[in-house]
Parts: structure tokens; sequence; C-alpha cells
């Protein structure tokens, strides 16, 4: 059986640091940054990359766009 690993990407300069993908995400995935960005925001990322399953929940709460999901299936 198939199994789903995903990936998200973060644009960090336009990320303001919200929290709202941490909250959102299911497995754990997410933390934001200690350092800032331009803006002076600490911004997303994926904190914990073996763990992300690609549910896209992080994608769908941002309000300002910035992750992008991406999902690959991988042969058990």
């Amino acid at each position: 059986m198939a199994k789903i690993k995903g990936a998200i990407t973060v644009d960090t300069e336009g990320c303001k640091g919200c929290g709202l993908c941490v909250v959102a995400c299911p497995t754990n995935v997410i933390g934001l940054a200690r350092e800032v960005n331009g803006k002076g925001y600490n911004y997303a990322y994926m904190e914990q990359a073996d763990k992300c399953i690609g549910c896209s929940s992080c994608g769908l709460v941002c309000p300002d766009s910035v992750i992008t999901v991406y999902k690959v299936k991988m042969n058990a």
C-alpha cells in the first residue's frame, strides 16, 4: 500500500507569523522560527519534516496564502 509523504514550502518574506498553521497542523510539523524576516516577523517553517502527511490544513488556514503543500506517494 502506498503511503503519502508531504512537504511544505513557506514564503518566509510574506509570512507574518500569525501561528494559525502551527495550531492547524495535526502532526505538529510546523513551528515559528526564532529568526525574523525582513518585516520583523517570526516566520513559519517545517520543523519536523519527516512527520508531514500533506494534509494541507496549514495552507487552508493561512490568511496570506504563503504556504504551498506538496504530496508524494511512497511505496511501502
